[in-house]
């Protein structure tokens, strides 16, 4: 960009800094959401939780169906961008 429109964009540098920073946010997020050890992870959690009856059988067919769904989407994604965050 040339210095007239830097300076004319000046007023917008806020809100442009603000959108980057929700993009990074939600890439972190997203990434994290994904993550095969982190769905892995919550897999053994709820399977804690149903052997000490914290909640019931299908409430954890519900909840593994999910990760199991996440799991998925994470390895159709990293087999087609190569780093497994984009669904």
């Amino acid at each position: 960009m040339g210095l007239i429109s830097e300076v004319l964009l000046l007023p917008f540098a806020p809100a442009r800094g603000s959108a980057w920073a929700i993009r990074q946010v939600v890439q972190e997020a997203e990434r994290i959401y994904y993550d095969p050890a982190t769905i892995r992870a919550g897999l053994a959690r709820i399977e804690g939780q149903m052997e000490a009856g914290e909640i019931t059988e299908e409430e954890f067919d519900r909840l593994e169906d999910e990760l199991l769904d996440r799991l998925e989407i994470a390895s159709r994604g990293s087999a087609g961008t190569g780093n497994g965050t984009t669904p």
